[in-house]
Order: C-alpha cells, then structure tokens, then sequence
C-alpha cells in the first residue's frame, strides 16, 4: 500500500480502538500489581506518598510499554488491529521510532487531561490530526483488511 493509498482515521475509530486498548492496559496494571504487592506489605497509599508516586510511574511504565513496544515494532496495538487502525511517521514509510513513540505517548496523556482537547481538536483539523499526531510526526490511517491483504486485486 502506497501513500496515496492511506485514508486518515476518524476520531470514532481511534476512540473505539482506544477503548479496546485501555481492556488491555486495565488487566497489565493487575498483573504488575499483584507482581509488586508482596513486595509493598500495602504502602501504595496516600499516607505514603514516596511509594504511591513511585507506583504510579510504574504503572505509566507498562502502559509506554505496551504502547511503544507495538508501535515501534507493527505499527498497531492490540485496539489498533481489531479496529483497522495503524500508526506511522507522517514524513514517508517506515516504523516509528522508540523518540516518536515516547512523543506520542506523553502527549496524548496531556490530550487527555485537557478534557481531550488534543483528541478533539482532530475534528476541525484539515487533516484529521491530533495534537499527539503533530507533535510526533506520526498519524493513524485505515489499515488494509485480511482480505484486502490476502486478495489484492479487489
């Protein structure tokens, strides 16, 4: 598939494939819980605010990731795949590098925050682009279908 050939995603898609994404992210942060909460004896509270805050970092860590280390290996998480979705450099073909990968995935953190302000803003953009889109130099097009994939000539 060429440049030419890529459509640009839909705030509906990327949310859908989000939501899919955060399933995900949801059951890692159990499983990297229950691996540190023997080592804890329950200090991850607010009365201990040196290993609350270090815990959350720790839970941002496994979310980068899983985020990152699909990006920068396919293009597409978990979310991504199921919805058709897929990540690449705006400038040319290629992977997103691990420095586009941590843009991404810091700023989008800061999209959120702002009511999703960095999420919206893709609706009046020209090019359908988020704020995380734009700072990384990365943008999510409509991945091929197996079928698109296995069949070319349709």
């Amino acid at each position: 598939m060429n440049d030419a050939e890529y459509t640009r995603v839909p705030l509906w898609r990327r949310l859908a494939a989000g939501a899919y994404d955060s399933l995900v992210v949801a059951a890692l942060w159990f499983l990297g819980s229950a691996l540190v909460l023997p080592f804890t004896h329950g200090a991850v509270t607010p009365d201990h605010p040196a290993a609350e805050l270090l815990y959350r970092f720790y839970l941002l860590a496994i979310s980068y990731l899983f985020f990152a280390g699909f990006w920068v290996r396919s293009g597409q998480t978990l979310g991504m795949l199921a919805w058709r979705v897929k990540l690449k450099p705006s400038a040319g073909g290629g992977r997103v590098s691990w420095k586009q990968a941590f843009v991404r995935y810091t700023t989008a953190i800061l999209s959120w925050v702002v009511v999703g302000m960095g999420f919206w803003w893709s609706l009046w953009d020209a090019e359908r682009k988020t704020w995380h889109d734009r700072l990384s130099g990365t943008e999510l097009v409509k991945a091929p279908s197996f079928s698109e994939i296995s069949n070319p000539s349709r």
